[in-house]
């Protein structure tokens, strides 16, 4: 990995105020299985940045390099100021980091989990006590505290996973798919929470999801990743609104003649025409006012229509503006890049 001094790092992607610095990060696992072919990004302090992308897309290796449990083959990263292959010890003590698994003690109470990450970042006494007590009533629970972890239902030992990450009040927080396997009310919760974090306290927080609701609700500016690659960069609502017009989509109940297709709905002012399996995806100035006239002419020329909707632009319609195929579709990787868990 090339390593620069941490301020060259910051100059060189932004500006030295960035708490998260990432230039032309590459890493290739074993078998030739390329996880990151360039990422770069800056994250600004107290904001919530996201990192969305499908299963395998190279979001927990960047999180992986960033906080200092794997490196890169090149490029570059510092967090808080610190080059993360030239002082890994320092960035560990000013980041708290939740992964995908839980890393609670199952036969540990809450409150015991809670001490334990304490002391190891040199808390003891009444000042341990004191942010244990404090983040078990700000995640409620407080009259959890004593019961073993496995009693736990799975929000709840998520929230204790965030609260073990806090414990030693971390400049930068990493949550690897925080909410994954939380049914809505936890992942709802958690939501409120992570926001509040950075708005309240004005935490950093790096979020990886492969969630396009939870990317378009909490990140106040997100890099979309797709095979290694940035392919989209901004706040959800910047990168929205750069799509003009509505989406529409077409359901069609039998396989049909793509290029015949696109003829069709291209002479009723559709644009940005794109196909996956028997769906149809597109762009209109008013999709309500085009939509009949689309639906007229394709039944017309025996296209069988199963269903067709019309929407504002959503970070899915992004994602197939820079990638040409759905958020979805792009879900399935090679066995390799889905071993590796990129």
């Amino acid at each position: 990995m090339t390593v620069s001094s941490p301020s060259a790092v910051a100059t060189a992607s932004g500006g030295p105020g960035a708490d998260i610095v990432v230039r032309d990060l590459t890493k290739t696992y074993k078998g030739d299985v390329r996880a990151l072919r360039g990422v770069s990004f800056e994250v600004a302090p107290g904001t919530v940045f996201g990192l969305l992308g499908p299963n395998g897309a190279g979001k927990s290796t960047t999180v992986k390099i960033l906080t200092t449990l794997s490196r890169a083959d090149s490029g570059t990263a510092a967090v808080g100021g610190v080059d993360v292959n030239e002082h890994p010890d320092r960035v560990r003590r000013i980041i708290g980091c939740v992964a995908q698994q839980s890393a609670c003690d199952l036969e540990a109470t809450g409150f015991e989990n809670l001490a334990l990450q304490g002391q190891l970042y040199g808390l003891h006494g009444s000042a341990l006590r004191s942010r244990a007590t404090e983040l078990l009533e700000q995640f409620g629970l407080t009259d959890a505290a004593k019961r073993i972890t496995k009693t736990y239902s799975g929000g709840m030992q998520r929230k204790l996973d965030v609260a073990m990450g806090l414990m030693h009040r971390p400049q930068v927080l990493f949550l690897d798919e925080p909410t994954t396997g939380l049914d809505p009310k936890a992942r709802a919760e958690m939501w409120t929470e992570i926001t509040r974090l950075s708005r309240e306290e004005g935490l950093t927080v790096l979020l990886t999801t492969h969630y396009l609701e939870e990317a378009d609700k909490l990140a106040d500016d997100l890099a979309i990743v797709d095979n290694g690659v940035v392919v989209g960069r901004g706040a959800p609502e910047v990168l929205k609104s750069e799509l003009h017009g509505d989406a529409v989509v077409v359901e069609f109940g039998a396989d049909f003649d793509a290029d015949a297709m696109r003829e069709c709905v291209t002479a009723q002012e559709l644009r940005e025409v794109t196909v996956d399996g028997r769906s149809m995806r597109a762009r209109a100035d008013n999709g309500a006012a085009a939509l009949p006239g689309v639906l007229v002419a394709l039944e017309s020329a025996g296209f069988a229509v199963a269903s067709a909707t019309v929407a504002r632009p959503s970070l899915d319609d992004v994602y197939l503006r820079h990638t040409g195929h759905a958020y979805e579709a792009a879900g399935s990787k090679s066995p390799d890049i889905a071993k590796e868990n990129v």
